[in-house]
């Protein structure tokens, strides 16, 4: 039986949310109980990953970007898909590209998770966060968060 669902778009973004004092907040996926930043692939190919990054935003975490400070880092990585997930792509593809973007909000704004996505949600300084990320990718850049933030590097 084929899947109902049509193919996943090969464009994603990662949206970093955190603080001013750069604590990051991080979702457990229900599916694999790892934890990550907001991520989500285009639906549609003519989307902008800006409008992307605030559905899914909005999606996830019930935060609205308008209300925040939703910054382009324009970084982009790309990386081979999980071979268990190619189902959900067109035959061949074999690469995601993810754009990447961080999210200011206050101390203590309130998430609201959607349940089938995500089971939990936690807020963590920027180091271990980006230790707590599955991905690479997601940790990477949460350690630049800091450059981002104020124009320095990050350090340790």
């Amino acid at each position: 039986m084929s899947d109902p669902r049509p193919h996943k778009i090969p464009q994603s973004v990662l949206v970093i949310i955190h603080t001013r004092a750069l604590d990051v907040l991080l979702i457990r996926r229900a599916d694999m109980g790892s934890w990550q930043s907001v991520t989500g692939s285009k639906d549609f190919e003519d989307e902008t990953f800006h409008d992307t990054a605030v559905r899914e935003v909005m999606e996830e975490t019930g935060i609205d970007c308008a209300a925040h400070e939703l910054v382009d880092w324009h970084l982009e990585n790309i990386y081979d898909i999980y071979p268990e997930w190619l189902h959900r792509y067109r035959p061949g593809v074999t690469r995601n590209t993810e754009h990447v973007f961080g999210l200011t909000v206050p101390a203590q704004t309130p998430v609201t998770l959607n349940p089938r996505e995500h089971t939990a949600f936690q807020w963590l300084p920027w180091r271990e966060a980006a230790d707590t990320c599955f991905s690479a990718s997601n940790a990477e850049a949460i350690l630049w968060l800091p450059r981002f933030l104020s124009g320095r590097e990050p350090q340790g």
